[in-house]
């Protein structure tokens, strides 16, 4: 998924760091109300779970590799506002000091994994928390179907930011084809893994998991109702 220099024009390479920028900014403002002194080391270790797992990448064709997002991961983990502030960290350094990724492509880096890989993924599992029972168990199979849907929406605005400003002579339905057939099998691993971690931290510490939150409240309620009416 990292677009290397040169693949966008520079219009809408501008476009989308004018995108990323305030979508980091807003972030910023955001991640005050999740960060407190349980979620601050969590933010970290996600951030580093990501660098590493974005490290394994693989071509997908047309000059871009596929690999973990971590997006639908992080916002499960740490909330949706502190996820795009830790990928964006993760892109900025694997930009600067890894290669990975262009220097004039990481607006349109952060805004395909940090700003769509979270949003959809946190929308797929904050939809499917609302209408699914209020059980634990269920946070990690919904966190794994908003991983498996979070992956290929990426790769899909990639390619209509390619059929807007695409420099490499591909054709756009080659792009699409290429990108997003090959982030379908990419999130249904990232699916499983989403589900692994997430289960993990939720079977051992739950109040460290920020899409847990409502879960345990809703289970905090249904304790102290007997004791209540008695």
């Amino acid at each position: 998924m990292h677009v290397p220099d040169g693949f966008l024009d520079a219009p809408t390479s501008v476009a989308t760091g004018v995108v990323a920028a305030a979508g980091v900014a807003v972030a910023l403002r955001g991640a005050h109300r999740e960060l407190d002194d349980k979620t601050a080391p969590m933010a970290g270790l996600v951030a580093t779970f990501v660098f590493a797992g974005q490290m394994m990448n693989f071509p997908v064709g047309a000059g871009t590799s596929g690999h973990l997002l971590g997006g639908a991961l992080a916002a499960v983990l740490v909330g949706p506002f502190t996820a795009v502030l830790c990928i964006s960290v993760v892109l900025l350094v694997q930009a600067l000091l890894m290669a990975d990724g262009g220097i004039t492509a990481l607006g349109t880096n952060i805004t395909l994994m940090a700003l769509v890989g979270v949003v959809v993924g946190w929308g797929v599992f904050a939809l499917l928390r609302a209408v699914l029972p209020k059980r634990a168990a269920l946070v990690a199979p919904a966190a794994a179907v908003a991983a498996l849907l979070s992956v290929p929406a990426a790769a899909a605005v990639f390619t209509a930011l390619f059929a807007i400003g695409g420099t490499v002579p591909v054709d756009t339905g080659a792009v699409l084809a290429a990108m997003v057939g090959w982030h379908v099998v990419i999130g249904t691993g990232e699916a499983v893994i989403t589900c692994l971690v997430v289960g993990s931290v939720v079977a051992v510490r739950p109040d460290l998991v920020y899409g847990a939150r409502p879960v345990l409240a809703a289970r905090r309620l249904e304790i102290r109702r007997p004791g209540v009416t008695a």
